[in-house]
């Protein structure tokens, strides 16, 4: 792997109280994501690295609740606790919060789809992604697959993603699907060790 450097940013998908264990539409060992994406975080703001940080924001009443037909109970509802990013999550003043899903009448898996994203990462040519964060087979896989289509290099953390597994498998068959469409799959500690032996 090549050192993360200049024209490289970190997402962190969706670390949501409502997606960790105990919330709304709570991933088992959903929390454990945590950990590595603080030590990413940390490595990034030393190199002076952009980081973005998605947010399912969603309105009362949104199309992906089951009251409303959605497959989803209710979560994530804009200024709530369930929609706050965890707590032992380290963000800073500087990280660039990206809101998605914030239409009652229409999904977002994507932190690329309908938000301000792929034009924050154009401004500071970004053409490189590091991805980690909730859940792999949903708004992980949807994000690295915009991300590819829109002709960004991507890097998926695989010890940094947690999938929710409805069917058992899905997080795995993800990362294989995004593996095909040319994501490179690697680990925390590959790109901790690139970023030191670059300094």
């Amino acid at each position: 792997m090549q050192a993360p450097g200049p024209g490289d940013a970190l997402l962190v998908v969706d670390v949501q109280n409502d997606f960790l264990p105990g919330g709304a539409l709570g991933i088992r060992g959903g929390d454990a994501v945590v950990a590595p994406i603080n030590a990413l975080l940390a490595a990034w703001r030393k190199r002076g690295l952009p980081a973005f940080l998605s947010r399912d924001w969603h309105p009362a009443g949104h199309c992906s609740f089951t009251a409303q037909g959605g497959p989803w109970p209710v979560h994530c509802v804009a200024d709530t606790r369930g929609a706050e990013f965890a707590a032992a999550l380290e963000t800073a003043p500087d990280d660039v919060v990206i809101s998605k899903a914030t239409r009652a009448d229409k999904d977002a898996y994507s932190a690329l789809d309908e938000t301000s994203l792929a034009e924050a990462l154009r401004a500071r040519k970004i053409r490189r992604l590091f991805i980690g964060g909730l859940a792999t087979d949903y708004c992980v896989r949807a994000t690295g697959r915009d991300a590819r289509a829109a002709g960004l290099e991507v890097v998926v953390l695989k010890d940094a993603v947690c999938a929710v597994d409805v069917q058992p498998g899905d997080g795995d068959r993800a990362l294989d699907e995004l593996a095909a469409e040319g994501c490179e799959l690697s680990t925390t500690a590959a790109t901790l060790r690139a970023m030191e032996a670059a300094a």
